[in-house]
C-alpha cells in the first residue's frame, strides 16, 4: 500500500545519477560518527566507502538510514561490517534489507510492541502526528516502550519538533517496506488490523476521558469565544490522544472491512451510549470542530453499525443532533445541552436519557416534535432566487448560491441547512462549485468578484478574486484543483491559481457577447465556454489558445455548456429552447437537437456514467434525455413554480437537484424523476375555526394558510377549493342562518364575505377595523354581522350592503377575542384579554350592565344558551365559567379539569351540554345544571384545539386543531367519528406557558415590543423585552449573554408575557415554553444529575 506525502516525510531519495555526490553525502555523514567515537579521520577507509555508495544504488536515503544506524551504536564499525554483510539484489531491495538490519538490531524481543507501536504511528500519521505518549495510548502499550523504540529506531523514525514531538517516519519508503510483501513476516504491519486497533483505541481513550462540561465553561452566558483562555483550556483538560480521538476515531472504523472482535462491538456500543455522545459533541465545541461531527458520524461502516440496532439508532439520532443544533453547539458548548436538549424529539434515545438525567431544562411544554422530522424534498431558506447548485465530490452536501448575496451548504440526506450562509459578496451570486477534493467553494456575483471558502467553517479563504470588469456569470475548478476558471459578462474568461488567488496569463478572449458559462475537461487539458452569441469556444487550457473554429448551430443565447465525463462530448442549452450535443474533437455536431422544452434552457448536466442529460428551463420543468439516442426519457419532472436556473448530479448519479428563482431548492431520483422524500412537516395550516351550516350537511374551517375550506359534514370530503382573498391568516368563520353565506375574520383587518353554494367571494371586503379581527358572527336574523377585533372594538355591520352600523362598540381595554349574538338577537357578548366579558345592547351598542369579571386570565371564547339565560366563558386560567345572562352574576362555581387554556366553548342544541376545547389538545363535556365533567376527555388531536361546535341535531362534535385537522366526535358517546379532516397549507400559532399560567398569543412579529417578566429558576424575575430572538434564533438575556437558542422553524418573533412564538410561513411550528425552573447562566450545570 503507497502512502502520500501527508505523512511529510523527509524526501532524501532524489537521485541525479552522480556517483560522487552520493560519496561525497557518505563522507559528511560518517565524519561526525568517526569523530564522536575516536576512529580514524578517513574511516572506514575507501575500499568500504567503494562498498557503501554502490550499495545505495544513488539512493541517498540509504546513506541516511545507515549514518543513523551506526549514529546509535557503540561500535559503529561492528554495525558496519553487519549492515553491509547483508545480500544483494536491486537498490530498493538492498535498502529494504538494511531497514530490517536496523529493526532487528534495535528492537530484541519486542516484536509484538514494536507492530503495535509503529502500526499506530503510521495509521494516525495519515492525520496527525501523536507525541509518544499519544501513540502509546492509542496502541495499548506503555509509554517507556513508545519513547525506547523511537529513540532505538532513529535511522526509520524522528520526533517533529514542528508538531510538538509528533513521531513521523523519515521516509515513505519506511512505510512502503513495512506494508509491502517482501518485509519478513514477523516484522510486517498489517495496515487495516492497525486501523482497527487505533479505532479501537480512540472509543477507549473517548470513554474514559470525556465528561460534562470538560474545559469548566463557567456560564452558559459565554460564547466559546469569550472564553479567552479557551484553548489553553482545551489542551489542559483533554490529552493529545483524547483530541485525536474525537476528531478521528471514524477515520480509523471506516478502514475495516472484516468481521469486528468483540472489543471493537463493546467499544462501540459502550461510546454510542448516551450520554458520551453527548460528551463528545461537547468535545467538539470547545475545539472549535462541530463541522465535522456529522461526517465523523456518517463514516461508521453501514455493516458496523447494522451488527447492533441500538448503535445505529443512537449513530442515526446523533447525526440528527448535530445538524438541527449546530448553531448553538458552534456557538456556545453549555449550549449543547442547555438549548439542545430542550427541542429534540420526545421518541429518540437520546432523550430517554435525558429526561432521566437532566433537570432545570427549558421545557417546551407544547409543540416538541415526537421524532425529527421526514426528509423534505425541498430546501427552503434563502430569501431570493436560487441562481446555481451543485453537489459535494462525496455527495454528502449540496451548496446553493442565490441572489440574497448568499452562499448555503445543505446535507443532502437529511436536507438540512448546514452552518450559517456564507456572506460577504455585495450582490446576487450567480455560480458556485466545489472544489475537487470538497475542501473549498467558489461563488461567481454580480458584484464582478469570485470568492472562495472553506467548505468546512464557510469562513471565506482570502481576499475576493478581482480582475472582471462586469457581472460573474459562470466558475469552475479544474479536475486537479489547482486553477479556477470564470465567465463574464465582459466577454473574457480568466484562469486562476487556486492556491494563490492571482490570476493566470491574459483573459481568454474571443467572444463577442456574454460568456454565460465555463466548464473544463475531465483531463483538464481543455476549456470550454458558451455565450450570448450563440457559439461555443474551446480553449486550450494550459496556453489560453483558441481551439478550432467556435461551434456554431444554436439560434440563440447558450446559457449552459458541459462535457460528458469521458471528454468526448459537449452539450449546449439555449434560448433557442434546444440542447445540442457536439464531438469534443472536431466540433462538430452530433445528432439532431433535444427538443422537450418550450422555453429557454438555463441549465444542462451529464450523469456520472454518461448516460444521461438532464436540462432544466424557464418552462419550471426538468427533462431527462438518454445521451446516446438523444430521446427524451420519461415525463417532465414538475413541482417548481419558477424558472429552474441550474441543476445537477450526485456523484453516483442516483439523484437530481435543481435551483429555482421560487427560492427553493429540489431533489429527485435520477431514475424514476419522482421527488425523494417527504413534505416539509408542519406545512399544513392551523384550523383556527370550525363550524357547520344551519342544515348539517356542511363543515366550514378556516385556517391560518388564508384559506377556507367546506366539507361534507357525512363523508369528510373537501367540496370544491378553497376559498381564497384573504391575505393574512383566516381566524373566524361563520354561516349566516340561512346557510347561504359565509362570512370571515382575518388577521388584514378585513371581513368577507362568500357564497356558500358556489365559494365565490360576495361584495368587496368588510373595511373598518385597524387591527386583526378575531370573531365574527351572524345575528339570528341574519341581517347583522358583528365583528371583534385586537383594535379592542366591535364593529356591526349589515348583512346585505356591507355598510357598517352605527359607531364602533368601545370598553375593553385589550384585544377582543370572541363575540356572540343572544338567542333572540337583542344581545351582543364579547370575551377579552382583559379577563372581562361585556354585554351590549345590539340595536343600540350601549354596554348593558358591568363587565363580567371572575376570570384570572384573558377570556379566548363566549357563548350563549339556547334559551339565552345563560352565558359561558373559557379562559386562559383553565376554567369554564357560567354566568346569569340577565344579572350577569356567576352561576356554580367553575368548571375545572382541563389542564390548559380554554380556547372554545358551545352549548349543545338542546342546552343541556357545553362542550370546550382546549390548549391540552382535548375536548371535555359538562353537563350544564350540574357543572359535572360527562364521561373521559376526548383525546385524538396531538395540539392546541382552536375551535369547538355541535352540530344543529346535536349529534355531533367538531373540532380543529393547530395539528392541521378537523375532528368530529359522537356527542353522545365521545368516540371519534370517521378519519380526521385535512386540508390547507401553510401554518401558524403561537403560545407559551409561564409559572404564571398558560398564555395563548396570535399576534405579528412586527407588532410594538413590550416589557414583559419570565420568572425563572436562576433569577425570581428577567425582564425581556419583545422580539429579542436575533437572525440567528438565540434569546439574550437583558444583561448581556446567550439565554437559549431556538430553532428556525419556531423563531420568528419574542413577544411578551413571556417567550411566545411568532412564526409566519408554512413549515413553522407552534412551541410554548416554560421556563420555570429553567436553569441558565452561572448555575447551568444544575441542569445535569451526577453520572452513577
Amino acid at each position: 500500500m503507497r502512502f502520500d506525502g501527508r505523512f511529510l516525510a523527509k524526501d532524501l531519495a532524489s537521485d541525479d545519477g552522480a556517483l560522487h555526490d552520493i560519496r561525497f553525502f557518505t563522507r559528511s555523514k560518517l565524519y561526525p560518527i568517526a569523530s564522536r567515537c575516536g576512529l580514524p579521520n578517513d574511516w572506514p577507509g575507501e575500499e568500504k566507502l567503494d562498498e557503501i555508495v554502490e550499495r545505495s544504488g544513488g539512493l541517498f536515503i540509504f546513506v541516511q538510514t545507515l549514518s543513523q544506524l551506526l549514529e546509535g551504536g557503540l561500535d559503529p564499525d561492528e554495525y558496519l561490517t553487519e549492515a553491509l554483510s547483508v545480500g544483494s539484489g536491486s537498490a530498493l531491495e538492498r535498502l529494504y534489507n538494511l531497514y530490517t538490519t536496523a529493526i532487528r538490531s534495535r528492537i530484541d524481543r519486542n516484536i509484538e510492541a514494536f507492530r503495535l507501536a509503529v502500526g499506530t504511528i503510521i495509521v494516525v500519521g495519515q492525520y496527525q502526528p501523536l507525541s509518544d505518549e499519544a501513540v502509546a495510548k492509542l496502541a495499548g502499550v506503555r509509554t517507556n516502550i513508545v519513547t525506547t523504540l523511537v529513540n532505538k529506531l532513529g535511522s526509520l523514525l524522528y520526533r517533529d519538533a514542528g508538531t510538538n514531538g509528533g513521531i513521523r517516519v523519515r521516509h515513505l519508503s519506511v512505510i512502503d517496506f513495512l506494508t509491502g510483501s517482501s518485509t519478513p513476516e514477523d516484522l510486517k504491519v498489517n495496515i487495516k488490523q492497525a486501523h482497527h486497533g487505533v479505532g479501537v483505541g480512540c472509543l477507549k481513550v473517548m470513554i474514559q476521558g470525556l465528561r460534562f462540561n470538560i474545559c469548566g465553561i463557567e456560564s452558559s452566558f459565554m460564547s466559546n469565544r469569550d472564553v479567552i483562555d479557551l484553548q489553553s483550556r482545551v489542551n489542559h483538560n483533554m490529552s493529545s490522544a483524547l483530541q485525536y480521538s474525537c476528531l478521528h476515531w471514524s477515520d480509523h472504523l471506516s478502514h475495516i472491512d472484516h468481521a469486528p472482535d468483540e472489543a471493537l462491538i463493546t467499544a462501540l456500543s459502550e461510546f454510542t451510549k448516551v450520554p458520551r455522545l453527548l460528551y463528545w459533541m461537547e468535545a467538539l465545541s470547545v475545539m472549535g470542530r462541530v463541522p465535522v461531527g456529522d461526517s465523523l458520524l456518517r463514516q461508521v461502516p453501514q455493516w458496523l453499525k447494522g451488527l447492533e440496532l441500538a448503535v445505529e439508532r443512537r449513530l442515526d439520532d446523533a447525526v440528527k443532533f448535530i445538524l438541527a443544533f449546530r448553531e448553538p453547539m458552534t456557538t456556545s458548548a453549555p449550549h449543547t445541552y442547555v438549548s439542545g436538549l430542550a427541542f429534540i424529539p420526545t421518541e429518540t434515545e437520546i432523550w430517554g436519557y435525558v429526561k432521566g438525567s437532566f433537570r432545570n431544562l427549558l421545557v417546551v411544554a407544547e409543540g416538541r416534535k415526537k421524532s425529527w422530522p421526514d426528509r423534505p424534498h425541498i430546501f427552503t431558506g434563502h430569501r431570493g432566487k436560487v441562481s446555481s447548485v451543485s453537489y459535494s465530490p462525496d455527495g454528502r452536501r449540496i451548496i446553493s448560491g442565490s441572489y440574497d448575496r448568499t452562499v448555503r451548504i445543505w446535507d443532502a440526506e437529511t436536507r438540512a441547512a448546514v452552518g450559517k450562509p456564507l456572506e460577504g459578496h455585495t450582490d446576487r451570486i450567480r455560480s458556485v462549485a466545489y472544489s475537487p477534493d470538497g475542501r473549498r467553494i467558489i461563488s461567481g456575483s454580480y458584484d464582478n468578484t469570485i470568492r472562495m471558502w472553506d467548505a468546512e467553517t464557510g469562513a471565506a479563504v482570502g481576499k475576493p478574486l478581482e480582475g472582471h470588469d462586469n457581472v460573474i456569470s459562470s466558475v469552475a475548478y479544474s479536475p486537479d484543483g489547482r486553477r479556477i476558471i470564470s465567465g463574464s459578462y465582459d466577454k473574457t474568461i480568466h484562469m486562476w491559481d487556486a492556491e494563490a488567488g492571482a490570476a493566470v496569463g491574459e483573459p481568454l478572449e474571443g467572444h463577442n457577447d456574454v460568456v454565460s458559462s465555463v466548464a473544463y475537461s475531465p483531463d483538464g487539458r481543455r476549456v470550454i465556454s458558451g455565450s450570448y452569441d450563440k457559439t461555443i469556444r474551446i480553449w486550450d487550457a494550459e496556453t489560453g489558445a483558441a481551439v478550432g473554429k467556435p461551434l456554431e448551430g444554436h439560434t440563440d443565447r447558450i446559457h449552459s455548456v458541459a462535457y460528458l465525463p469521458d471528454g468526448r462530448r459537449i452539450i449546449s442549452g439555449s434560448s433557442d429552447n434546444t440542447i445540442r450535443m457536439w464531438d469534443a474533437e472536431t466540433g462538430a455536431a452530433v445528432g439532431k437537437p433535444l427538443e422537450g422544452h418550450n422555453d429557454v434552457i438555463n441549465g444542462v448536466a451529464y450523469s456520472s456514467d454518461g448516460r444521461r442529460i438532464i436540462s432544466g428551463s424557464y418552462d419550471k420543468t426538468i427533462l431527462m434525455w438518454d445521451a446516446e439516442t438523444g430521446a427524451a426519457v420519461g415525463k417532465p419532472l414538475e413541482g417548481h413554480d419558477n424558472v429552474i436556473s441550474s441543476v445537477a448530479y450526485s456523484p453516483d448519479g442516483r439523484r437530481v437537484i435543481s435551483g429555482s428563482y421560487d427560492k427553493t431548492i429540489r431533489i429527485w431520483d435520477a431514475e424514476t424523476g419522482a421527488a425523494v422524500g417527504g413534505e416539509l412537516e408542519g406545512h399544513n395550516d392551523v384550523i383556527s375555526g370550525v363550524a357547520y351550516s344551519p342544515d348539517g350537511r356542511r363543515i366550514i374551517s378556516s385556517s391560518y394558510g388564508k384559506t377556507i375550506c367546506m366539507w361534507d359534514a357525512e363523508t369528510g370530503a373537501a367540496v370544491g377549493k378553497p376559498l381564497e382573498g384573504h391575505t393574512h391568516w383566516v381566524l373566524s368563520v361563520a354561516y349566516s342562518p340561512d346557510g347561504r353565506r359565509i362570512i370571515s375574520g382575518s388577521y388584514d383587518n378585513t371581513i368577507r364575505m362568500w357564497d356558500a353554494e358556489t365559494g365565490a367571494a360576495v361584495g368587496k371586503p368588510l373595511e373598518g377595523h385597524t387591527e386583526a379581527i378575531s370573531s365574527v358572527a351572524y345575528s339570528p336574523d341574519g341581517r347583522q354581522i358583528i365583528s371583534g377585533s385586537y383594535d379592542k372594538t366591535i364593529l356591526m355591520w349589515d348583512a346585505e350592503t356591507g355598510a357598517a352600523v352605527g359607531k364602533p362598540l368601545e370598553g375593553h381595554n385589550d384585544v377582543i377575542s370572541s363575540v356572540a349574538y343572544s338567542p333572540d338577537g337583542r344581545r351582543v357578548i364579547s370575551g377579552s384579554y382583559d379577563r372581562t366579558i361585556r354585554m351590549w345592547d345590539a340595536k343600540t351598542g350601549a354596554a348593558v350592565s358591568k363587565p363580567l369579571e371572575g376570570h384570572t386570565h384573558w377570556v379566548l371564547s363566549v357563548a350563549y344558551s339556547p334559551d339565552g339565560r345563560r352565558i359561558i366563558s373559557g379562559s386562559s386560567d383553565n376554567t369554564i365559567r357560567m354566568w346569569n345572562a340577565k344579572t350577569g352574576a356567576a352561576v356554580s362555581k367553575p368548571l375545572e379539569g382541563h389542564t390548559g387554556a380554554i380556547s372554545g366553548v358551545a352549548y349543545s342544541p338542546d342546552g343541556r351540554q357545553i362542550t370546550s376545547g382546549s390548549f391540552d389538545s382535548t375536548i371535555r363535556m359538562w353537563d350544564t345544571e350540574t357543572g359535572a365533567a360527562m364521561g373521559k376527555p376526548l383525546e385524538g388531536h396531538d395540539n392546541v384545539i382552536s375551535s369547538v361546535a355541535y352540530s344543529p341535531d346535536g349529534r355531533r362534535v367538531i373540532s380543529g386543531s393547530h395539528d392541521d385537522t378537523i375532528r368530529m366526535w359522537d356527542a353522545e358517546t365521545g368516540a371519534a367519528v370517521s378519519e380526521p379532516l385535512r386540508g390547507s397549507t401553510n401554518s401558524i400559532s403561537t403560545s407559551v406557558d409561564t409559572p404564571g399560567g398558560l398564555y395563548p398569543f396570535s399576534v405579528l412579529s412586527h407588532q410594538p415590543p413590550r416589557i414583559c417578566e419570565l420568572v425563572g429558576a436562576v433569577e425570581p424575575v428577567i425582564a425581556v423585552s419583545g422580539l429579542s430572538v436575533d437572525s440567528t434564533g438565540w434569546v439574550h438575556h437583558p444583561n448581556g449573554g446567550l439565554l437559549f437558542w431556538v430553532p428556525e422553524d419556531c423563531r420568528n418573533g419574542l413577544i411578551c408575557p413571556a417567550i411566545l412564538t411568532i412564526p409566519t410561513s408554512g413549515w413553522h411550528r407552534p412551541v410554548r415554553l416554560n421556563l420555570e425552573r429553567f436553569s441558565y447562566g452561572p448555575s447551568w450545570t444544575d441542569i445535569k444529575i451526577a453520572d452513577p
